[in-house]
């Protein structure tokens, strides 16, 4: 059986062509395949490999000081949903193309234990009505999601905070829970919107991932794309056999834990939907250039 983990932290880092040689040469002496981003705002990986191999790498890599306790998302796979391994330098573990520090300081998040608490009574634990808020794309909102949630059928990361400021009145006086697959994503864009005058956003706490592996799946709908070989997980984070989009090879877009997306902006006119779109973007790693074809969570 393979285990497949998914991980993400915000922390400065300055040496990345040292580091990225490091964990390259760890990562191929375990046989681990997947993606690894790094940033000058951190780190974002999704690898795969056999529990025995999975486990060293982790616990080498929690060495380091700044990835002492690295919270990661599990799942398992009959085989290595990646073809390859690519550790790779970017501008950002995840684009927004914003102004945000996030390991300055975290956006609040809930666990998602307690999201399913407040989902269960119809509002969080101050009697207000509860918003879940979608940063995902459209493509992976199509998949699935949670029932009711406000989804603005962006086609990049980058164009969501123009969407939700331009719906703003929408959120006034209610608790907003923002969530994507893994965590990174709702984090940033918490912080984001938050600075943008929206109110306090939170984030769900490891994402969609830690939703489903933690509580038992209520108030989720569909499955849960992933940017792998896999395409989607379902309730269980059981391989769902999600097809990939034409001429897509399983493990060559790179995707991780977090970020889909294309450099491209959108224009900020769309509207939240709690439906698919009939004719919904195609993945922008699908489209030639564009950043967030490299990981995404």
């Amino acid at each position: 059986m393979i285990v497949n983990v998914a991980a993400y932290r915000f922390v400065p880092l300055a040496d990345l062509p040292a580091l990225r040689e490091s964990l390259r040469a760890r990562a191929e002496a375990l046989a681990l395949k997947g993606t690894i981003l790094l940033a000058p705002e951190g780190i974002n990986l999704f690898l795969a490999g056999t529990r025995e191999a999975v486990d060293d790498y982790l616990g080498w890599l929690r060495q380091d000081t700044r990835f002492v306790d690295l919270p990661v998302k599990e799942s398992l796979s009959s085989e290595v949903p990646f073809g390859r391994l690519r550790v790779r330098l970017k501008r950002e573990i995840i684009t927004l193309r914003a102004p945000v520090a996030p390991h300055q300081g975290r956006a609040p998040a809930v666990e998602a234990a307690t999201l399913k608490r407040w989902l269960d009574q119809g509002h969080d634990d101050a009697g207000r009505e509860v918003v879940l808020l979608d940063t995902r794309n459209d493509y992976e909102t199509d998949a699935g999601r949670f029932a009711g949630a406000l989804d603005y059928r962006v086609p990049s990361f980058t164009a969501l905070p123009d969407a939700v400021m331009a719906d703003r009145e929408r959120y006034l006086g209610k608790t907003i829970v923002s969530y994507c697959t893994g965590g990174i994503r709702c984090e940033k864009a918490a912080l984001h919107l938050s600075e943008l005058g929206l109110g306090a956003v939170l984030q769900l706490e490891g994402g969609i991932l830690k939703y489903l592996e933690e509580t038992d799946g209520s108030h989720w709908e569909g499955e849960c794309f992933v940017f792998d070989g896999r395409g989607a997980v379902d309730r269980h984070l059981r391989p769902a056999e999600l097809p990939l989009p034409s001429g897509e090879r399983a493990g060559v877009r790179g995707g991780s834990c977090g970020e889909p997306a294309s450099e491209t902006a959108a224009p900020a006119t769309f509207a939240a939907s709690p439906g698919p779109s009939p004719q919904p973007s195609p993945p922008s790693w699908a489209r030639a250039g564009g950043e967030d074809a490299e990981a995404s969570s």
